[in-house]
């Protein structure tokens, strides 16, 4: 298949493009520009082509002839004058208006998982662009996924890097909340299929791991494979202000108009529904202690840690 994956220097969609070419399928990307490390460790097949989805600009050029198309754009630039749900929802439908033109057979989205009563920005955005796309082209698949364990996952390494840096972990009233970390690998291998499996399409799918944990156990179980002595200290009386989680991208290294949105959503549970999105795919989840210890080997590949 010709396919089109956006979002290719991110954490996810660098890793799915080299996946895909080796599974000898023509791969084309579109990135905003050519700069960039991450670009510089494509293979030489993919076909690198310039454009935006929240402008429209290149987006009929880069859609031409594709029957596939990875959507994993998340627009939370620093910086932006505008709320990134607006640029969320702009980027959809200006993508999905352009893919439904170039006669594109299916869009797959990997989006996070929402609660019942979904609350945080974050994850409302997250839901409006699902909807977008699946309602232009009916065949499309939309993944939800909690926190990915990966090397790159911007919600892994914040959480990497508040243990790291934090001599006693202040564990607040959101520690309490449960969710379904997924390893990277199990996201990879749910959104290669999906691509082709048409027993999904049209579906809105959840991929959680193998074992469903608390904000605090997820936190505690960094700790270990970074092998820090950190005791863990409940205040369950502090609540995820817009104070607390500027403090947090402080210590982080982050910046708060990335890391405030994904606090955000740690104010409930984050549980998949019923059916899961895995075993549709025919996906068997990797443990999550083996996600964690594989996503922090890769890190280290590149970057040392200050434990282990």
């Amino acid at each position: 298949m010709r396919i089109l994956v956006t979002g290719i220097t991110g954490a996810i969609g660098s890793r799915l493009a080299p996946r895909l070419v080796d599974a000898g399928h023509e791969v084309r990307a579109l990135t905003r520009r050519r700069d960039g490390s991450a670009l510089t460790q494509l293979p030489a097949a993919v076909d690198l082509r310039i454009g935006d989805a929240v402008s429209g600009i290149g987006l009929a050029e880069a859609l031409d002839g594709v029957e596939v198309a990875f959507y994993l754009i998340h627009s939370m630039e620093p910086g932006s004058e505008e709320q990134f749900g607006v640029r969320e929802r702009r980027g959809a439908e200006n993508f999905a208006e352009a893919a439904a033109a170039a006669g594109v057979r299916r869009i797959v989205y990997l989006g996070g998982l929402v609660p019942e009563a979904a609350s945080s920005p974050h994850l409302i955005s997250r839901l409006a662009v699902e909807r977008i796309l699946l309602e232009t082209l009916p065949d499309s698949v939309a993944l939800r996924a909690s926190i990915v364990i990966g090397a790159r996952s911007r919600s892994f390494r914040f959480l990497v890097r508040l243990v790291e840096r934090m001599p006693v972990m202040i564990i607040p009233a959101w520690g309490k909340h449960r969710t379904a970390p997924i390893d990277e690998r199990d996201v990879l291998s749910c959104l290669e299929r999906a691509a082709s499996d048409r027993h999904v399409g049209g579906r809105s799918l959840d991929l959680a791991g193998a074992e469903v944990v608390t904000y605090q156990q997820l936190i505690e179980r960094i700790r270990d494979h970074l092998l820090l002595g950190r005791p863990s200290v409940r205040l369950p009386l502090l609540t995820l202000t817009p104070i607390a989680s500027r403090v947090s991208a402080v210590i982080a290294g982050e910046q708060h108009a990335l890391i405030g949105p994904l606090m955000a959503g740690l104010e409930t549970d984050l549980l998949p529904r019923p059916e899961s999105g895995l075993e549709a795919l025919g996906v068997r989840p990797h443990r999550l202690d083996a996600a964690i210890e594989r996503a922090l080997r890769d890190w280290e590949v590149t970057e040392p840690l200050r434990g282990r």
